[in-house]
């Protein structure tokens, strides 16, 4: 009988939101190469800058991390995730196991702006929905479930783009923000 080392707990980021976020982006659990580089969406495949980008018209995967973080602050979009905290060998979300959520209600609750929550992937929008779900009807918002940003979801970028861009809805074209 052999015996699996148990993976390694791996934890998130703290959620990048201000008072002027009004579209937070929800992702599931920072994979390897974000956690080596404490960075969201640090893998370079993965195509969330680019698909963030285009839907609030700028070039985010020129920019440097921190500025990065804070384009998206002021164009009123923030990022988190739905797991705290899980045991999880490598980067892929089927392997997620004995995880702990967030408090996503509590989160939102701080957000006096936000218009509407969107989960990055089937994975984030399960756990994140029924963590809403669970949060007694206090959260009301529009949800828009995206198809995922990873390069393990393979569908063509300009499918991922077109679903992404609905966000605009909640944010504004691009060029009509102004900053935080």
């Amino acid at each position: 009988m052999s015996t699996s080392p148990i993976p390694a707990l791996k934890r998130n980021f703290p959620p990048v939101v201000d008072a002027n976020t009004r579209v937070l982006i929800l992702g599931s659990l920072p994979g390897e190469v974000s956690l080596a580089q404490q960075q969201y969406y640090a893998h370079p495949q993965n195509r969330f800058w680019h698909l963030v980008g285009d839907v609030i018209g700028v070039p985010l995967p020129t920019l440097a991390y921190e500025a990065r973080l804070d384009v998206l602050r002021a164009h009123g979009v923030g990022l988190w995730d739905v797991v705290a905290q899980a045991r999880r060998e490598g980067s892929l979300d089927s392997n997620i196991r004995l995880h702990e959520g967030s408090d996503l209600v509590g989160l939102i609750e701080t957000l006096p702006s936000l218009r509407a929550v969107a989960f990055n992937g089937g994975t984030a929008a399960r756990i994140g929905q029924r963590a809403l779900a669970q949060g007694g009807g206090r959260v009301t918002l529009p949800v828009a479930l995206l198809p995922s940003s990873s390069p393990a979801y393979t569908i063509p970028f300009a499918t991922k783009r077109d679903a992404w861009l609905a966000l605009r809805e909640w944010l504004g074209e691009p060029g009509s923000m102004t900053s935080a």
